[in-house]
């Protein structure tokens, strides 16, 4: 979204709520010309920023960018993958050698067990 939209609609908030740009600097902290810049999209201001002007005029973010009575609708995005989806050795080949490699491990004693572990340990800690 342009700079310049994003400058209008917080003009537009701002007078909508009938405050000054003096009120917004006195509740942000943020300097009256530096809101002035954002408003006539000169500046792109950071999300954070972003986030003190709609605490200031007690309006949730999304209304800085959307002039509608109730959040947009979220579109239909696919569902992002769990921690387990994208695990290591849960699928394919990875699957199949990592199934291997736990068969061979249940075969070894504990002693030798321990020694892989330490071993690996200290592989993974170079």
């Amino acid at each position: 979204m342009p700079s310049m939209i994003i400058g209008d609609r917080i003009r537009l908030l701002r007078e909508t709520k009938k405050l000054s740009q003096g009120d917004i600097e006195k509740r942000t902290g943020l300097l009256r010309c530096y809101i002035s810049r954002v408003e006539n999209g000169h500046t792109v201001p950071a999300i954070e920023t972003l986030e003190k002007l709609a605490r200031a005029m007690e309006v949730p973010l999304y209304q800085l960018f959307y002039d509608g009575e109730e959040p947009p609708e979220l579109p239909n995005l696919p569902k992002r993958k769990s921690a387990d989806d994208i695990a290591w050795g849960s699928a394919g080949k990875d699957a199949r050698y990592l199934g291997r490699f736990r068969r061979l491990l249940g075969r070894l004693e504990e002693e030798d067990r321990r020694l892989l572990l330490f071993m690996a340990q200290k592989m993974v800690g170079r």
